[in-house]
């Protein structure tokens, strides 16, 4: 299921080669080589990333590939070496296609909360993202607009370069912590084919058999109160802006004079 991939790891390709293709310097292009004009590195990562939309990373293979471009798998090695070389291709593709929506001229953190929901987007256009790890992102054209938008969200802050670079990196990994909270309630009301108000009145009349209040009593209020408010165990915008605005009151007070 989309979103529900295991962790997938990118970054395990020949260093040299996968920045040649990333950067798609000459020689790194497969397409005069190949056995089929027109067949591209971007062809086949653009059919790779509708492939992962659609079904998942677990979906993902290079047979699977093939066959939408009506090409042998083995035609797909004259353009991307492996599949480790093709999730940082995908990777950095997105990235760079991902949209900028807060001007220069807007306030900081009308800048950053931008960044943000941008981030917060890009995993639901592609929920097999979040399954990647990116400890050791794609170097490539993609990555780096992106880093340099997102850093640029932050001027006028106050922040120092190093205090900029780890607020960026506090608020990437607030947003993919909701993210992935998301993906996980969507792909478990699609699993259990029952939503969160279904689920709960069908556990309810257990879990009152063995709960005692008086022995969890925080549990038994404040839970009962999220629960009314959200309808449901979890209310994913709530979370995101809850935390995203105490992420920008408490970088706003760090970037004060004195």
């Amino acid at each position: 299921m989309p979103g529900r991939a295991r962790k997938e790891h990118g970054g395990a390709g020949d260093p040299a080669h996968i920045l040649e293709l990333l950067w798609r310097e000459p020689g790194a292009e497969g397409a005069r080589r190949g056995p089929r004009q027109g067949l591209s590195v971007d062809a086949v990562v653009g059919v790779a990333v509708e492939l992962a939309d659609s079904a998942g990373l677990e979906a993902l293979t290079m047979r699977g590939i093939a066959g939408r471009l009506g090409v042998t798998p083995m035609t797909l090695y004259t353009y991307v070496p492996g599949k480790a070389e093709l999730l940082d291709l995908m990777l950095d593709s997105v990235y760079l296609r991902m949209p900028r929506t807060a001007g220069p001229d807007a306030p900081w953190r009308s800048r950053v909360e931008a960044v943000a929901r941008e981030n917060r987007d890009l995993y639901a256009r592609h929920p097999w993202v979040a399954g990647m790890s990116t400890a050791r992102p794609p170097l490539g054209p993609g990555l780096m607009t992106k880093y340099e938008h997102e850093l640029a969200a932050f001027e006028g802050s106050g922040l120092g370069d190093v205090e900029r670079d780890a607020a960026l990196t506090l608020l990437l990994g607030f947003v993919h912590c909701v993210a992935r909270a998301a993906l996980d309630t969507q792909a478990a009301v699609r699993d259990s084919a029952l939503s969160d108000q279904q689920w709960w009145a069908a556990h309810e009349p257990l879990l009152a058999k063995v709960f005692d209040p008086a022995r969890f009593p925080l549990a038994a209020r404040i839970g009962r109160a999220a629960g009314e408010a959200h309808q449901g165990m979890y209310d994913p915008e709530y979370a995101f802006t809850f935390g995203l605005r105490r992420i920008l009151d408490g970088l706003a007070r760090l970037g004060e004079p004195g």
